[in-house]
């Protein structure tokens, strides 16, 4: 992004006037951003009309006294084109392409998407096919319909590819501060890389959420998040289309192991990007950075005045691996002297509906359990119905456990056990103060426990190292492309420092010769690229003692083959030492996913890699930290450590040699479609891999 194209954006995003280009709506667009506080000047740009619906238009974008810092155009697509020139001409400083029928219907449109961007020169331009942006820190709605936010202080950025989603997002009853909310559509010119690196420097912006369906721009995603996590602003992501794309076009074992969405998990485990499950989640895990006030571990004193609530509290707090450590002797005293003598003084703290209402015995209660050494307090509060007339006892509450956490010092939050029983009022009132109000015990316990791991996994990613490194994104390769054979893998790797058998590359004639100068015990191998998975072509034959035996496989070996593939030569040999017995084997691979990413998949190999499919994928490039923590975190990683009395596996080996793997596939990025090594044998003095497939695309030079 150029500098002035930067410069424009950030008066898109803090507009000190606006302009609407369109008819009546664009006049109800323009009356709702005055209903809603903006004080800024404001035009209507119509041709045909002097006046609408009350407001004076102005015939002509070039008769505007000034380029406007931000337009909402709601014309269609080919006077859109025409808008987006004039007002690049008068110095605008960005807009909102509102018109659909660009590059989401084809060649054609695409063609018109590539006009549009080159009519906006340096403007900043968001869209097309967008609802547009909601600014709720300076009031400026460039929106074409109604929406349910109000100014805020502070709040969330939320960028969606689903313009109906931020409708329903701005109507929702949760309360969220939303600082801004961005319908980013065809993402032409400005995406979500582009909007959060700017966003970024907007110090009201406290979280920022995501709802995508996919990324167009990984390396500059990845620089965004980044700077997201030295900044320690949350990002929470709702990704929608799990998929397994390019499947069919699958030679090796990784890319049954890893899915695009997997390699999603990868880019968002190695960022610290928090991805949720669902809308009710997203908005909760929001509201619980929203304050920008977080918390620093998972200890949680927590209160209610049920036992029903406690135990709730209990049974979600230890699923989501909260700590609730236990009261001490003397603030159970305490407690006793204030609670009745049925109250269950543990954490969480019941204190029962019998102070209900007295304010010295709640503040007693509240100072005693506060007192607790935890990172976080939390409330579990329901609201009867008003007209009931007993919102009062509730209400102070409320301001008693405010007060108590500004007292202490302490972080908090307030939940209810249902939803929709913590009222608009108390939402807002908690808000103010900058503690979470969160909605249904059960998803506050999930939100709060994400935003206190995300405060731990940010310092550890951080010293990783691995988050700033960009994402290698080649490009995109068509075809099946050409397969090497293990042989000519095995040298490929091996010049990477990858530890493989010391073989000798022979012919059924030479076989027996070759072997005596090897030794026994051996393995023998047919060599073709036309024989990528070779177990099932019978094409291996392992721990041969002699020389009759290896006589013997090379006969079953032809008969096994031209049976198997009649079309494939049985010419050439490969010959191996036996390998040791492994503590553990492992696959070590890698999988393209075009217009992404390469990502390095490790896992349980040998035969049972598809059925255990326990692995787990790192984008590239990486390091050595982030594969040894890849490693310890597998279901299989017990077989490394001396598991029932084994020796402990070389572990800096392994490392290494997964290394090379990765290395490799760095230095071939922009040709390798996929690469398998399977299985990586590791013991307690080293690491060799017994088997390899690559396979590049066409035209790669050999």
């Amino acid at each position: 992004m150029s500098q002035t194209m930067g410069d424009n954006l950030k008066r898109l995003l803090a507009p000190r006037h606006l302009a609407f280009v369109g008819g009546r709506s664009m006049a109800r667009a323009l009356k709702r951003c005055a209903d809603g506080g903006f004080t800024g000047q404001m035009w209507l740009v119509n041709p045909h009309h002097d006046h609408l619906d009350g407001i004076p238009c102005v015939r002509r974008v070039a008769d505007l006294p000034c380029g406007p810092d931000a337009v909402f155009v709601a014309t269609n697509r080919e006077l859109t084109l025409t808008c987006i020139a004039e007002l690049a001409a008068i110095g605008t400083g960005g807009a909102i392409c509102y018109a659909s029928g660009f590059a989401e219907t084809g060649a054609d449109g695409a063609a018109l998407q590539q006009q549009l961007l080159n009519a906006a020169g340096d403007m900043a331009l968001l869209g097309p096919n967008c609802y547009g942006l909601l600014d709720y820190l300076h009031s400026s709605a460039l929106w074409p319909v109604a929406h349910g936010g109000k100014p805020v202080e502070k709040g969330v950025a939320i960028l969606t590819q689903s313009g109906n989603f931020a409708y329903n997002l701005s109507m929702s009853d949760r309360s969220l501060p939303v600082a801004y909310m961005a319908s980013v559509g065809n993402q032409a010119q400005l995406g979500v890389a582009e909007l959060m690196d700017v966003l970024l420097d907007e110090p009201r912006v406290t979280a920022i959420g995501l709802h995508l369906e996919g990324l167009k721009n990984v390396p500059g995603f990845a620089r965004a998040a980044h700077k997201a996590l030295e900044q320690g602003i949350p990002i929470i992501a709702l990704k929608t289309g799990v998929s397994q794309i390019g499947a069919e076009l699958a030679l090796s074992h990784t890319s049954s192991l890893s899915g695009s969405d997997a390699l999603y998990d990868s880019l968002f485990a190695r960022l610290g990007v928090i991805r949720v499950s669902g809308p009710v989640s997203f908005v909760e895990t929001l509201k619980a950075a929203a304050c920008g006030n977080l918390p620093s571990g998972k200890r949680l004193i927590a209160l209610a005045c049920s036992g029903g609530d406690a135990g709730l509290i209990a049974d979600y707090a230890e699923r989501n691996h909260l700590a609730l450590p236990k009261l001490d002797a003397g603030q159970r005293a305490e407690l006793a002297q204030v609670l009745p003598s049925y109250a269950n003084l543990v954490n969480p703290l019941d204190f029962t509906t019998a102070i209900w209402g007295d304010r010295e015995a709640l503040q007693r209660m509240l100072d005693t359990a506060l007192r607790t050494d935890t990172d976080a307090a939390m409330l579990v509060l329901d609201y009867p119905a008003a007209l009931t007339g007993e919102r009062q006892e509730c209400d102070l509450l409320l301001e008693l456990f405010c007060a108590a956490l500004s007292r202490h010092g302490k972080r908090g939050f307030v939940t209810s056990a249902f939803p929709e029983l913590l009222p608009v009022h108390a939402r807002e009132r908690l808000h103010a103060h900058g503690i979470p109000a969160l909605q249904g015990v059960e998803d506050a316990l999930a939100a709060w426990a994400r935003i206190a791991d995300y405060q731990h996994h940010r310092r550890v990613l951080l010293e990783r190292g691995e988050s700033i490194l960009e994402p290698l994104c080649p490009r995109a390769l068509a075809g099946r492309g050409v397969t090497l054979d293990e042989w000519a893998s095995k040298q490929a790797l091996r010049a990477f420092g990858l530890p493989t058998p010391l073989g000798v590359l022979s012919t059924p004639e030479r076989a027996m010769a070759d072997a005596h100068l090897l030794g026994y015990p051996l393995v023998l191998k047919a060599v073709s690229a036309e024989l990528p998975h070779k177990t099932e072509a019978g094409a291996v034959a392992l721990n041969l003692p002699d020389a009759a035996a290896l006589k013997a496989a090379i006969a079953q070996m032809s008969a096994q083959i031209a049976a198997y593939a009649p079309g494939v030569a049985f010419d050439r040999l490969l010959l191996e030492p036996m390998a040791a017995q492994p503590l553990a084997e492992l696959i070590v691979g890698i999988k393209r996913e075009n217009d992404f990413g390469l990502a390095l998949v490790i896992g349980a190999g040998g035969i049972l890699v598809e059925l255990l499919k326990d692995s787990r994928s790192l984008l590239l490039p990486t390091t050595d930290d982030a594969i040894r923590h890849a490693l310890l975190s597998l279901r299989s990683a017990t077989l490394l450590h001396g598991f029932r009395g084994r020796e402990v596996a070389d572990m800096g080996a392994l490392v290494a040699a997964i290394r090379a793997v990765a290395d490799y596939a760095c230095a071939n990025a922009e040709q390798l479609l996929e690469l398998d090594v399977n299985p990586l044998l590791v013991n307690a003095r080293g690491a060799t891999a017994v088997d390899a497939l690559i396979r590049l695309g066409d035209g790669y030079a050999r």
